[in-house]
């Protein structure tokens, strides 16, 4: 599957600020939410610099934003530097990260030991393979931004989540599960899209948080 975006709009996105929950190695989907640390605030004031340099008119953008707090907080981090209302955005569950069911909480070696054989399992093949415990897999995941994608109309900025900015990248750029799964997931990155080529812009690297591929991300 590969996606595209309408040639006349850029969408800007990117994953929240760092939380409690990432740096303590612990897995975050859903029903884990946890704040932002002080390096994730000030990645979201990474993020709203870059966008101030990228584009000429913020208040234009429409913006959209997961509805977990992890993101919301992050969101109105960036509106708030850029100026705006910090609740003007519209939150859409189809950008709230992957549903990570009984695995939400654990470290790796948690989510191991619960069952060593469907840990494997998904290992070697996310894109089927649901996470235990009514999680989804990278397919549900790919659906949820394709249909989300189909529908953006404007020019647009996204705070959404590190396993789904990953995906969204891969579906991009045409790749398959595994070189998605592959992909960075770092913090206070804004990515634009513009005829579906795919541009990054770092935080100064004083804030980047050290975290590479999850493996139930």
């Amino acid at each position: 599957m590969t996606l595209h975006l309408r040639e006349d709009v850029t969408l800007y996105f990117c994953r929240h600020g760092e939380t409690e929950a990432n740096v303590e190695g612990r897995f975050q989907g859903r029903t884990v939410d946890t704040p932002l640390t002080p390096r994730g605030r000030e990645q979201a004031h990474a993020i709203a610099q870059s966008l101030k340099k990228e584009v000429s008119d913020t208040a234009a953008l429409a913006y959209v934003c997961s509805p977990l707090q992890r993101a919301r907080t992050t969101m109105e981090i960036v509106r708030g530097d850029l100026g705006l209302p910090q609740n003007g955005y519209d939150t859409d569950a189809r950008v709230q990260e992957i549903n990570l069911g009984a695995w939400d909480g654990l470290t790796d070696a948690q989510a191991k030991a619960l069952d060593p054989a469907m840990f494997e399992k998904r290992g070697n093949d996310k894109w089927n393979v649901r996470v235990p415990g009514g999680g989804e897999n990278y397919a549900d995941v790919a659906a949820r931004a394709e249909s989300w994608i189909g529908d953006i109309t404007a020019d647009t900025f996204a705070v959404a989540h590190g396993a789904f900015t990953r995906i969204l990248r891969g579906l991009f750029m045409g790749v398959d599960w595994k070189a998605m799964s592959n992909l960075d997931e770092k913090q206070g990155v804004l990515f634009r899209v513009r005829g579906n080529t795919i541009k990054r812009f770092d935080p100064p690297e004083a804030l980047e948080t050290p975290t590479g591929p999850h493996p139930a991300g």
